[in-house]
Formats: C-alpha cells, structure tokens, sequence
C-alpha cells in the first residue's frame, strides 16, 4: 500500500514539474500539412506471350506440354501490376514530388487527395541518382508544404513522416533525427538524414517534417532484414531534392559535373604514410587519361582537402561537391603532395548518363618475370609486355604470394603494385630500394590495380 502511495506522489510531482509536458504534440502540424500530402498509385502494363486460340489446352504432365508451349505461335497478353507510395504537393499549380523508383516504369499515375478527389499525373522528369522525380496533375489552389533548410537540423530533434505504408493513407510516425550526411552504398549523391521514424512500403516519396512544419527530407530508403521497419530510415534531404527539382523544370533532366579520379577514404594508417597532419580529405587513387583532373596536372596519392572552396571531410563528400558543380565551369582544388599543398584549377567535364567504364579482366600469375622476395613479405613478379599493354601501364609487379604484414593486410593474390606513396613501381629491384628507406614501424600506401580499379592499401613495416 505504502509503494502504491508512494508512487502516485512521484507521478504527481513530475506533472507538476512539467515531465508530462515535455513531448512534443504533433497534432497542430499534422492538421496543417497533412492536406498537402498524397497517395500516388502506379500501373505499369506487362505483356507475356500466350499461345494462340486453337492451340490444345495441354496439363503440365503431358509429354506434348513442352512441345506446344515451346514452339507454337504466341500471342501478347496484358496484364496490369499496381503499387502504392507517397508523394507531397510543392505547388499550388499540381507539382508534387515523390521518388524516382515510385512511377519508375509506370505506365498510369493516379494522384489521390485526402480530399478523395483524384487526378491523372505526368512525370515532368525523374532523377535515379538521387531517386527524385517531379510530377504534375491539373489543378489548381491546391495546398503546399513549406520547405525547410536541413542544414540547420540538429541530431536529436524531433521529425515526423506522413504517408501511405501498405496503402494506409495519410499515417503518421514520428521520431528523432539519428544522424546527418550519412553515405549508403552504391548512392554517391545524396547525404541522407537517418532518422528512427517508422517507414514501410509506401512511405516512399513521402515528406520528413520537422517541428516548425517545415519539409527537410523526402523518405526514401530503410535498412532491414526483413523487407519491414527496423528503426533504420533514410531521407533526401530537402535541399538536394529542390536542386534537381529546378533543374527538371527547366531542361527535364539533371546535369551534373565530373572530374576524372578514383578515390578512397582517407584511413589513420594512410595518413601516416603520406605525411598528412589529419586524417580528412580524399584520396586519389586514380586519374582518368586525358580527363579533367589530368589535365589540370592531379596525379596517383595526392590528397583533395578541399575543392572549389569547400573543405574535403571526407572522401563521399567530393562526389557530391563536384555533381552540384556546372560542367564546363572552373573549379579550385586544394591538394596534398609529398609533403605540402598546392592549389590547381581544374575545369569541370559533364557526367553522362549511365556511363559505364570498362575495368581489365585478370592479370595471370608469373608470367611477368622471375618470382622475388620483398622485405614485406611479398613474392611478386614483374608485367611482362603483354600485360603492361592492357593495363596501360609502363611497369608494375603482381602479388604472387603474400606473408608476413603483407599477409597481415588487405592486398591479394593477383593485384598489380603500380606504386608506393607517389613513387612509381618499374621493377622489382627498384620496389626492394624504396622499401629499404622505410623507417621499421612505419605505415605505406601501395597502389595496387585490380579488377575493379585502383586503390590504395596501407601496410605496416615489422618493427624488427
């Protein structure tokens, strides 16, 4: 009895205090924005071959089944396949925006309201990049969200989503912002918010709110194991999204710019090799022959610190800096090399769609020279001309075997040493000098080319 009282008393002393009041009350911005959000339904026509009329209805465990199906004429045959995401209105005048892989392929967009009216959409433009894309149905005075800046959101804020997860129209989640700028595989363009909000299928192309009622992100993408939900949800932000908006409305396509290097993160250990005085910045690991960065004199192991007067954190933060930038105009680049920086001024070339660069295949194992001993424990050998020719390089030794801190990193059998540091590999002897003049206890950076381009890898000298 005493710990029932007790606990009444504690319960009304932090009501008195506020503790009840403290979380936020959603209810005043979703009766403002929710009108402004919409459910966006896809038909996409799918034609499979059937057999003509005429043809015997055969079962399956007929011997002739095969036969028929396999050589007698077909006929086309339609059949529709539906999905559901979400979408919010910019405009007045029917603009809305919703992701790319929502009306990817549609053949039909329908554009419900809360009101229930529905519209016919058309895609003014769709950006798979970013996964953006811009519709537009005719109507008019319709309501729009407010967009707000997510530069100025703070890890640990409140946000809120509203969409149509599983076709439920017009729900709410809410949770916190869990990080900012955060890279995903294989999406070098977009610094997605990770929010704890619940998302589903549907929620794509749905609007991120913050507590101002302000639009900072579009919903795009979770992290799960299951297909559902598991506290793992990813935004384009609001900014990013507008860039490409203007850029549709005006050309119907996005424009992005490019430089011409391969690069990697930055890691402690290969700042150490090259002397940097912090880990930041983007490694070169890669220039392209001829292209921008050539021409503007960028070589193998220089480090970007910043480009076009923004600082390099890190290396997922070039792509983005160089793709906002207009191809065709000047940019300033900030390196490290052998020991100091440098500025060049590099001209910006244009992405094209889809480009795809064509990587060489394997290198062989032994057929370049006779088989050598490092003080890494490396057995590597030289490119005979064959492969110095595919590989379009003028030296270079293939990792045979590998022991001792060699076999402690994370080079393989069958990668092409092109380097150490910024200093080109011709032979197997010169590689045995440049490691002799490596203090024992000490990191270097090994460009090494394989099948899917070049990369530094960092390995420590023995301290014996």
């Amino acid at each position: 009895m005493l710990k029932k009282i007790a606990f009444f008393l504690l319960f009304g002393l932090f009501a008195q205090t506020g503790f009840a009041t403290n979380l936020p009350d959603f209810t005043e911005l979703v009766e403002k924005q929710g009108p402004a959000v919409v459910n966006v339904s896809t038909t996409q026509i799918i034609r499979a071959p059937q057999m003509m009329q005429g043809m015997p209805n055969l079962p399956e465990n007929d011997p002739f089944y095969e036969f028929f199906h396999r050589f007698a004429p077909q006929a086309p045959s339609e059949q529709e396949s539906q999905s559901l995401g979400s979408g919010f209105i910019i405009s007045s005048d029917g603009y809305i925006l919703t992701n790319a892989h929502v009306v990817d392929h549609a053949d039909k967009i329908t554009i419900r309201l809360t009101d229930k009216r529905e519209f016919k959409a058309k895609v003014i433009g769709a950006d798979r990049r970013t996964d953006v894309a811009l519709l537009k149905i005719d109507a008019t005075g319709l309501p729009k969200v407010a967009l707000g800046n997510p530069d100025q959101m703070k890890v640990g804020e409140w946000v809120l989503a509203i969409g149509s997860p599983f076709g439920f129209d017009s729900s709410v989640t809410a949770g916190i912002v869990s990080a900012k700028g955060r890279s995903l595989p294989q999406e070098n363009y977009v610094p997605f918010i990770q929010t704890d909000v619940a998302i589903n299928p549907g929620n794509s192309g749905g609007p991120l709110f913050n507590m101002k009622g302000e639009v900072v992100g579009i919903n795009s993408q979770i992290y799960s194991r299951s297909g559902g939900y598991m506290g793992l949800s990813f935004s384009i932000p609001i900014d990013v999204a507008m860039d490409v908006v203007s850029q549709l409305r005006s050309t119907g396509k996005v424009t992005r710019g490019r430089i011409g290097v391969t690069i990697q993160e930055v890691t402690r250990e290969l700042a150490d090799s090259f002397g940097l005085p912090k880990v930041g910045g983007a490694l070169i690991s890669g220039v392209e022959k001829g292209g921008p960065a050539d021409k503007a004199g960028v070589r193998p192991s220089d480090v970007i610190f910043k480009f076009d007067g923004k600082t390099v954190n890190s290396s997922v933060d070039l792509p983005r800096m160089v793709a906002m930038t207009k191809p065709g105009s000047k940019a300033s680049v900030q390196l490290w090399r052998k020991g100091s920086t440098m500025d060049v001024s590099v001209v910006v070339a244009e992405i094209q769609d889809d480009r795809v660069v064509a990587q060489h295949g394997g290198h062989g194992s032994g057929e370049g020279g006779t088989e050598s001993e490092t003080r890494l424990g490396l057995y590597v050998s030289e490119l005979n001309g064959q492969q110095k020719a595919e590989l379009q390089v003028e030296g270079g030794l293939i990792v045979e075997d590998l022991k001792g801190p060699a076999a402690r990193s994370e080079l393989q059998r069958g990668d092409v040493i092109l380097a150490v540091g910024n200093v080109e590999i011709r032979s197997v002897q010169q590689f045995n000098e440049v490691l002799k003049k490596v203090p024992r206890g000490r990191n270097i950076a090994l460009l090494v080319h394989r099948s899917d381009g070049t990369v530094y890898v960092p390995i420590k000298m023995d301290d014996k």
